[in-house]
């Protein structure tokens, strides 16, 4: 289990740097997005995975690792606008938006840890396709709870979701790695 949380720290920092470089770009210009959007904009991502994985044809040329890059950042920024207020300022100073950044992702390696170890590292035999498909449907959940006004009965409602598809594209992200090796 150690080397889990290794080479999930390790996906993490990848995923922060590429945040860090697009907040040094373009700001926190994330700031104007609702939360049905950044849902949305996950979707199209890991829709996107699914599409090629399928087709085996990949027109766009990107590698499918920036896509899962980007759903880590964009769950991540969801779990952020999350506990925003509307007083917050929509320009972040920088530090502040990676501060926020490293908590939520240290909420969900704790998250991680707990669930890793209860199902005893599983996610290493599954598929990386097996993988995509869960979090569509975490992406389908959540739109439904989004559509509800966030109303629920019984399930963890949107911050678990997000933090699931956190931590389903950093283990995609991990396998992989371990492919390319």
């Amino acid at each position: 289990m150690a080397k889990t949380e290794e080479e999930f720290r390790r996906e993490i920092g990848r995923c922060r740097e590429v945040f860090e470089k697009k907040t040094r770009d373009y700001g926190t210009s994330w700031r104007v997005l609702r939360l049905p959007s950044l849902t949305d904009q996950i979707f199209i991502k890991a829709n996107r995975i699914r599409s090629i994985q399928e087709s085996g044809e990949n027109r766009v040329g990107e590698e499918l690792a920036s896509e899962f890059v980007a759903m880590v950042n964009y769950a991540v920024i969801a779990l952020v606008q999350q506990q925003m207020t509307v007083e917050d300022p929509e320009e972040l100073p920088i530090e502040r938006a990676l501060a926020l950044y490293d908590a939520k992702l240290k909420e969900v390696t704790d998250l991680m840890l707990a669930k890793n170890h209860d199902y005893g590292e599983a996610w290493r035999q599954m598929r990386v396709s097996s993988m995509v498909d869960l979090i569509l449907m975490k992406l389908k959940r959540i739109k439904q709870i989004e559509d509800n006004d966030g109303k629920t009965e019984i399930s963890e409602g949107v911050e678990g979701g997000y933090m699931d598809i956190i931590n389903y594209s950093l283990f995609c992200l991990i396998r992989e790695s371990e492919e390319k090796e």
